[in-house]
């Protein structure tokens, strides 16, 4: 492929990218399956991109889409409404994960005769739902602050399990990992070293804003911090993912008190929020690089290695439908405010994506050719739950679209004239 013709494909993937998410509420399919179908084309199919120019730099690029995404999403977050709803994110966050990975290493266990804890690194790869692609969805789904919010937390804290674990498993793998306890108090202190790095570089960097804001560029400056507290926090052995969260929840909520100052004595002047700024700035970059990922997943799937996983994928996504059942069953205790509906939305909305093939290449890369199958079975894992989406989607319209929503306050009603005359 010339120049001229890739920068053409360049050009031609973005613009379906955006009509694919500007069609969602039409269309309800979610704007990956489309871009990871275009990818099968423009690979398998017709051979116009090779699955082997692509694979070195495929993990690489989705992890740098994962860390935008997971800053975006926490720009996102109200901190008022998270800590409202945050212990029902929390515990179905908790059940959902733990009960996908037991039943898809249960069913992986006992079809390939797999020792438990390879079982257990595939079930942890496959048992978190992706933030990169609820994000979106929640964006244009009609519905309730509750059921958005359960829902980004238990994906966004998905994500940082499904790490953390992998991790771990990995670790405990390779011979270098300790029992059950110190696992998981080395895992403790991951998350509050993380957190706390995060937190403290959030409120510094809430007051820089007031003077970084008059300068050009300083958006990407701000990329840069975020790339920074990823590698500073991962090579102190903590969550980077998490970090970066944290980073951005602490960035959208600590207040920038220069800004603040300035707008109350010249109140007469229109500024931008620098909050708002970055919000749009690493929105529009998540967008383009997300984009260019799914294609990429198209285009390096092994398309023949389903049939011979057919039977696997068919038990291990039975497993995950059924552990999200129960998931939803026995965590309902926690939530508020959600009604019988948003419960059957809360079932359907579990998509894999990003994080599900980034961590299936990081097993593949660490683990060796016995996990070979590995990004194949998460491509068809993905596929079936983003069909999922499409029918939650369209049972959302029907039952939510035209749920009237709960008044915010008793308001007195106007008097007419009757009322006036009495």
């Amino acid at each position: 492929m010339n120049l001229t013709a890739l920068f053409g494909l360049l050009g031609g993937l973005l613009v379906l990218a955006f009509l694919a998410n500007k069609l969602f509420a039409w269309t309800r399919v979610p704007d990956v399956v489309v871009l990871i179908a275009t990818g099968i084309v423009l690979g398998p199919v017709l051979h116009v991109a090779r699955a082997e120019q692509f694979q070195t730099v495929t993990h690489a690029f989705g992890t740098l889409a994962l860390l935008l995404i997971l800053f975006e999403g926490g720009l996102d977050l109200d901190i008022k409404k998270t800590l409202i709803h945050f212990p029902g994110g929390l515990v179905f966050g908790v059940l959902s994960f733990g009960m996908a990975l037991g039943s898809v290493a249960a069913v992986f266990h006992y079809t390939q005769r797999s020792s438990w804890l390879d079982a257990a690194l595939v079930g942890a790869v496959l048992g978190c739902t992706s933030s990169s692609i609820v994000l979106p969805i929640l964006q244009q789904l009609q519905g309730r602050d509750p059921i958005k919010v359960i829902l980004l937390l238990e994906s966004t804290l998905g994500d940082v399990f499904a790490v953390l674990t992998v991790g771990a498993l990995l670790d405990f793998r390779a011979g270098s990992g300790a029992g059950g306890t110190v696992l998981a108090r080395g895992v403790a202190v991951q998350i509050l070293l993380a957190i706390a790095l995060a937190v403290a570089l959030g409120f510094a960097w809430a007051r820089m804003l007031s003077l970084l804001s008059e300068r050009r560029f300083w958006p990407v400056l701000t990329l840069a911090v975020v790339l920074l507290l990823y590698a500073g926090t991962e090579a102190l052995h903590a969550s980077g993912l998490l970090a970066v969260l944290s980073f951005g929840l602490a960035l959208a909520n600590l207040p920038s008190r220069g800004h603040d100052a300035l707008e109350q004595q010249w109140s007469f002047i229109s500024r931008p929020d620098p909050k708002e700024q970055i919000l749009s700035f690493h929105s529009e970059l998540s967008f383009l690089i997300r984009t260019f990922f799914f294609v990429l997943i198209g285009v390096v799937v092994q398309l023949s290695g389903l049939r011979a996983l057919k039977y696997v994928a068919a038990g291990v996504i039975a497993a995950i439908y059924l552990s999200r059942w129960l998931a939803v069953q026995t965590s309902r205790w926690s939530w508020r405010d959600v009604s019988p509906a948003e419960r059957e939305l809360l079932l359907l909305i579990h998509p894999r994506g990003l994080v599900t093939v980034v961590l299936a290449l990081q097993v593949v890369e660490a683990a060796g050719t016995g996990f070979q199958f590995l990004p194949t079975l998460a491509f068809a894992v993905i596929v079936f739950t983003n069909l999922l989406v499409i029918v939650g989607s369209i049972r959302a319209r029907k039952k939510l679209g035209a749920a009237p929503q709960p008044p915010a306050a008793a308001e007195t009603p106007p008097p007419t004239a009757s009322t006036a005359q009495a």
